[in-house]
């Protein structure tokens, strides 16, 4: 193996142990968040002030690479960058939480589905339980050829979901991740999503000399309750 080959492949693996850490951080805050914060009877905007504070006060965290996204119900189907009216989560609620906190400089992007209820409807557990078979069902595709094309991927997505009876609920499945900030994404800057028109190997080296991390994204969209159950986490780790 060529040194230069050698440098690039540590620095990769470097970076993926980094990403990992914080992404283990992100784990223990959503494990926390869903012990003492998720409930009903709060409007989504209550319960994501609660979370930030929650973050920084045990974990300092002190910035988030993207917005706080609380969704519940029938508001789990808004675009990411949308803002739907704030809604009262309700005792038999689907809702997901999707965070991207930085630790230590480096990002993570962490996102989970949670139902309510002591009997909760059969179909939004059955979304939620979902969710992390097909997230490991396309990582197991990428991981059998990861020069795979964005492209590709998300149409591997698709066919996932499909197999457990879902739509695919958005127009990605996933983007590039890094140390703080990461490459900016410009508006119409396929190359750096999984979605259609990224025609490019996700083993492509980024602007910085290095190989890009990725986050794997599952959108489960139920069209008959009129929800959707949302998971993220590292891809290429």
């Amino acid at each position: 193996m060529a040194a230069d080959t050698l440098t690039i492949e540590q620095e990769y693996a470097n970076r993926g142990a980094s990403l990992l850490d914080a992404e283990k951080k992100a784990i223990a805050l959503f494990d926390e968040i869903e012990k003492t914060l998720v409930r009903s009877g709060v409007r989504e905007k209550q319960l994501s002030d609660e979370i930030h504070k929650l973050a920084k006060e045990r974990y300092g965290v002190r910035t988030h690479w993207h917005k706080r996204v609380v969704r519940a119900g029938p508001n789990t189907l808004s675009p990411f960058k949308e803002d739907p009216p704030d809604r009262v989560i309700e005792e038999d609620d689907i809702l997901y939480v999707d965070l991207g906190p930085v630790f230590e400089e480096w990002e993570a992007d962490f996102g989970r589905t949670f139902v309510l209820g002591e009997k909760p409807e059969a179909a939004k557990v059955a979304i939620r339980d979902a969710l992390d078979p097909v997230w490991h069902a396309i990582k197991a595709r990428y991981d059998a050829d990861p020069t795979i094309t964005g492209e590709r991927l998300f149409e591997i997505s698709g066919e996932e979901a499909g197999k457990h009876g879902y739509q695919w609920g958005a127009n990605i499945a996933g983007h590039i991740v890094g140390s703080f900030p990461h490459e900016r994404i410009p508006d119409g800057m396929t190359q750096l999503y999984i979605m259609n028109g990224n025609h490019e190997s996700m083993a492509k080296l980024g602007k910085d000399g290095h190989r890009r991390h990725w986050i794997l994204e599952v959108h489960l969209q139920d069209p008959i309750v009129g929800v959707k159950g949302f998971m993220e986490q590292l891809l290429t780790v």
